[in-house]
């Protein structure tokens, strides 16, 4: 027994770490932005979480939840966030936080981007040009929004000039860059993205360009597996006074990344 016992202990501390962490799928934009390198130590800390992140487009990550392989997500893309609650993937839906999706663009801007009376004109005008234009073509939150609002426009995006990277934010920004193309972000990404090369932010403000990221616990009725009382302690964090202060208070260059909204 003696000898047993040192092995029981091992055995139980180790179940004992695994059940304190999360597998959490996050969307790529979020990951690029480095905020969850300000947030994991300090959920760690305050609640003793290991979160697990999954970085994978919208798209992925609503997969993921739909097959149990994560105990939660945090995604933007509302249509889809709703279809996915709708199936029984999810038990809710909590809204976190927000920020913007802008176009950046060469500096000498041959579409005259700058000056478009809307998201969809800025896209119309890419369009009409034929400037080269880099789209995330990966099916996430990012790219469901770009191809909304081209449905806003008498154009189908296709030809020389329209290409699809299929890769993440960080990716697709590099892509532009090298091309010295037009493409479609978030602000947080782009603030953070270091390559940036001849290209500028030129076009924000549409109120449809609005980002809304939200926390949605995977449904334990249908995965019994998932880990959906630390989902729920995770989000009790993301909703505090605590994450608000260093959601809000998350800057590049003095300039902030995202605004918190959960609702308390």
């Amino acid at each position: 027994m003696k000898v047993l016992l040192p092995a029981l202990m091992a055995i139980l501390l180790a179940t004992a770490s695994y059940a304190e962490t999360l597998r959490m799928a996050v969307t790529t934009s979020f990951y690029n932005s480095g905020l969850s390198e300000a947030l994991l130590p300090e959920i760690k800390a305050d609640t003793g979480l290991e979160v697990e992140l999954i970085v994978v487009g919208t798209g992925q990550a609503l997969r993921l939840g739909e097959a149990g392989d994560v105990d939660a997500i945090l995604v933007h893309a509302r249509a889809a966030e709703d279809a996915f609650l709708a199936a029984g993937y999810g038990t809710h839906r909590r809204e976190i936080m927000y920020n913007d999706f802008v176009f950046v663009g060469p500096s000498d801007d041959p579409a005259n981007v700058a000056n478009a009376s809307s998201a969809a004109a800025a896209l119309q005008a890419i369009a009409t040009s034929q400037a080269p234009f880099v789209s995330r073509g990966d099916d996430s939150g990012t790219h469901k929004k770009e191809l909304a609002l081209w449905a806003a426009t008498d154009t189908t995006p296709e030809g020389a000039w329209y290409r699809a990277a299929g890769s993440g934010m960080g990716a697709t920004l590099n892509v532009a860059s090298g091309m010295n193309a037009y493409t479609f972000t978030d602000r947080a990404s782009w603030l953070n993205f270091g390559n940036k090369g001849n290209l500028g932010l030129l076009y924000a403000g549409d109120p449809a360009l609005f980002n809304q990221y939200a926390f949605i616990p995977v449904n334990p009725g249908r995965w019994p597996h998932v880990r959906n009382v630390l989902a729920l302690k995770l989000e009790n964090w993301l909703a505090s006074d605590k994450a608000k202060t260093l959601i809000n208070a998350y800057t590049i260059n003095g300039e902030k990344l995202f605004t918190f909204n959960a609702i308390r």
